[in-house]
């Protein structure tokens, strides 16, 4: 077994739809550690961050995190023991506006 620790992914997206920002390989254990949520913006922003560990529901039931109101300039660091192991599971943010939030993601990937 490979363990690869690494930034598994960021984004920063121009509207509010929630956006996948992680998804294993199909061969992929993954072990999400610490989401960074941080504000570019000059106004307060809120965010919601989703675990759907076998598919693309972002909604309450897959919510880890639920309309964070994170200052202008300011992040939010989410620590954890998230395991993904489904290569159609996805990790997701979903901004309330747009431009306001980039999400970096870190973990191990298992392979």
């Amino acid at each position: 077994m490979a363990y690869q620790e690494k930034q598994l992914g960021q984004s920063r997206d121009n509207d509010t739809s929630a956006h996948s920002v992680y998804s294993p390989a199909a061969t992929v254990t993954c072990i999400v550690t610490t989401i960074v949520l941080a504000n570019t913006s000059s106004s307060s922003a809120t965010v919601r961050v989703f675990l759907d560990d076998d598919g693309t529901t972002y909604n309450q039931t897959t919510a880890l995190a639920y309309d964070i109101l994170i200052a202008a300039g300011a992040s939010e660091v989410i620590m954890g023991f998230f395991p993904m192991h489904n290569s159609a599971g996805n990790l997701a943010y979903q901004q309330g506006t747009a431009n306001a939030i980039t999400i970096t993601v870190f973990g191990t990937e298992i392979s």
